[in-house]
């Protein structure tokens, strides 16, 4: 974590350091590259080592750009920006919030997917924390660095379960590296006080095993005891350097997600983006959906394709919505409909998980319907008979939302509403240009992943990306904010009720769910403060008052900008 000499909770008006020539040209949150003065390329021993001409942060953004631009695929930007990350992160949080509609693609969903695969093959430079499992006896001495002192959020993952592309090992580590660029980029957390981890405990992707490039630890993976026991060793550590850190959970695999998470979420401010993050999003986005097609929360039927832990938790966050609309628990669980690859759950299916139980429909519920294929009720069977009003995807499994499905859900609704939300792009349960040509332009389209706009009415409308960047900054920003202890489910409540009340749609039905993404900044802001509100209602925040959330917001925020320099000796 480079320029760790910053002292970011005073916000200095001038930067202080004892670094010069390469090695300060070599910090990345120091080197200011051709931006530095003649002044301080006299303190700091720079003449020669930089081109003659002083350029501005303007202009260097301006130059990145068009280099950027001028690449022939994703993935070479992808490679460019990360590059840029370890060079000059003043330039490269610059140009990330100045065109996040265009660059959050590249940094995020789709490409961080692809980045993912070829992680070592694009590796330069170290960035984060690789903690291998034969390397456990020294986790807390490699946390012990004070490189480390300001870390204030981790992102970590295990690489089991990236996105929908499956076991990534240290690969992965792009997603957390990704995720916390977003953190800075939305919500404006200081980039010296995040920190990327990659928990590596192998890999079962033969073809990482067989790549003599692979940069990880070449062995199958892990599991059982020795993993807990990992995982273990790896949080004790953590909540012993940084007590009061927030620790996101992400990426981790069916089997592992909700469990670690039920198992460490009171010992330390934690949550799973994949679980709780895309359930705020989905809810908001369906409770911002409610006015656009005609039904209330209370009459609302969903059909989940991906029984998973991240299905489950948007049920789970949807039903608790219910609850507090009116409906008993009882009933609102009957309004889910969780399909997996085995059909829809119901009573007395083999391996049904703890987090799936409350979902699974009575085993009588499918027996009068006609069934596609004979004892098994699959995607297509509950849309027709159970007759949802709502289908979202978060299966991985790329067009399985079939033109049959859509004109089902058509024909059972005036306005469908249809979230593929699996990414990336690539994994989606169907394109939205689909949806609307199936559904004769009713379905309400939230998507995962970044599509291009549809036209509709004779002009481009914007595709709604239904994704946890507009949740997870702001309940990051605001949990740091206030110092909270935990993250409760009701806070996420909040964080979707807020996303909600942006909603273009409250005031013209015609309109977009969701704000567009270059109101990231405005949006985070929002959900840090009904965070921190209910984090202060539930007395699990550090000793402030509520007149004192939006200075304290405000506080946490950094704008990429160059401060003068003085030399320290």
């Amino acid at each position: 974590m480079p320029g760790s000499s910053q002292n970011v909770a005073a916000q200095p008006s001038v930067m202080v350091t004892p670094l010069a020539g390469y090695r300060l040209l070599s910090d990345s949150m120091l080197n200011k590259g051709t931006a530095f003065t003649e002044q301080e390329r006299d303190d700091f021993e720079l003449h020669g080592l930089l081109p003659p001409r002083v350029a501005t942060l303007d202009e260097q953004v301006s130059r990145r750009l068009q280099v950027l631009r001028g690449f022939a695929t994703d993935l070479e930007r992808y490679a460019f920006l990360r590059e840029l990350q370890d060079t000059n992160e003043t330039v490269f949080f610059a140009l990330l919030t100045r065109n996040i509609e265009e660059l959050l693609p590249i940094v995020y969903t789709p490409t961080v997917g692809a980045g993912c695969q070829n992680f070592s093959r694009l590796f330069r430079k170290p960035r984060g924390l690789f903690l291998s499992l034969p390397h456990r006896k020294r986790i807390r001495q490699i946390l012990a660095n004070p490189q480390f002192d300001q870390t204030e959020v981790i992102v970590v993952t295990d690489g089991e379960r990236i996105l929908g592309l499956g076991d990534q090992g240290a690969g992965g580590m792009g997603i957390p590296i990704g995720k916390l660029a977003l953190y800075t980029a939305c919500a404006g957390i200081h980039p010296t006080t995040c920190l990327p981890i990659l928990l590596d405990v192998g890999t079962d992707n033969e073809e990482s095993l067989a790549d003599p490039l692979y940069v990880g630890w070449r062995r199958e993976r892990v599991r059982g005891a020795e993993y807990d026991d990992f995982v273990e060793e790896f949080i004790g550590a953590v909540a012993e350097r940084w007590p009061h850190v927030l620790l996101q959970f992400e990426d981790f695999a069916k089997s592992n997600a909700t469990r670690l998470l039920d198992r460490y979420r009171d010992r330390l401010c934690t949550f799973n983006d994949d679980i709780q993050g895309t359930a705020a999003v989905a809810t908001g986005t369906l409770l911002s959906a409610i006015g656009v097609m005609g039904v209330p929360l209370a009459q609302q039927r969903v059909a989940i394709f991906g029984a998973g832990s991240a299905g489950c938790g948007i049920a789970s966050l949807l039903m608790a919505a219910m609850v507090e609309s009116g409906v008993p628990a009882k009933d609102a669980a009957k309004r889910f409909f969780m399909v997996d690859q085995d059909g829809l759950l119901v009573e007395g299916m083999n391996s049904i998980a703890g987090f799936q139980k409350p979902f699974v429909q009575d085993r009588s519920i499918a027996a009068s319907w006609p069934l596609e294929q004979p004892g098994r009720a699959g995607l297509l069977d509950v849309v027709r008979n159970a007759r949802p009003t709502t289908l979202i995807g978060v299966s991985g499994q790329p067009g399985s939302f079939s033109e049959q499905i859509i004109r089902a859900m058509a024909d059972v609704n005036r306005r469908p509403v249809i979230f593929p939300l699996s990414n990336p792009t690539s994994r989606a349960e169907a394109t939205p240009a689909d949806i609307q040509r199936w559904s004769n332009g009713r379905a309400v389209i939230g998507t995962g992943s970044p599509f291009a706009p549809l036209m509709r009415d004779g002009r481009a409308f914007r595709v709604d990306q239904t994704n946890n960047t507009y949740i997870f900054p702001g309940v990051g920003l605001g949990a740091i904010a206030v110092q909270a202890g935990r993250i409760t489910d009701t806070m996420f409540m909040a964080a979707a009720k807020a996303l909600a009340a942006m909603s273009p749609a409250r005031n013209d039905t015609g309109n977009n769910l969701l704000p567009p993404v270059t109101a990231l900044r405005e949006i985070a802001i929002a959900v840090a403060k009904a965070v921190a509100l209910q984090a202060l209602s539930e007395g699990l925040t550090a000793e402030i008052e509520e007149d004192e959330i939006d200075a304290a917001i405000a506080a946490k925020m950094w704008t990429p900008r160059y401060l003068p320099y003085r030399r320290s000796t």
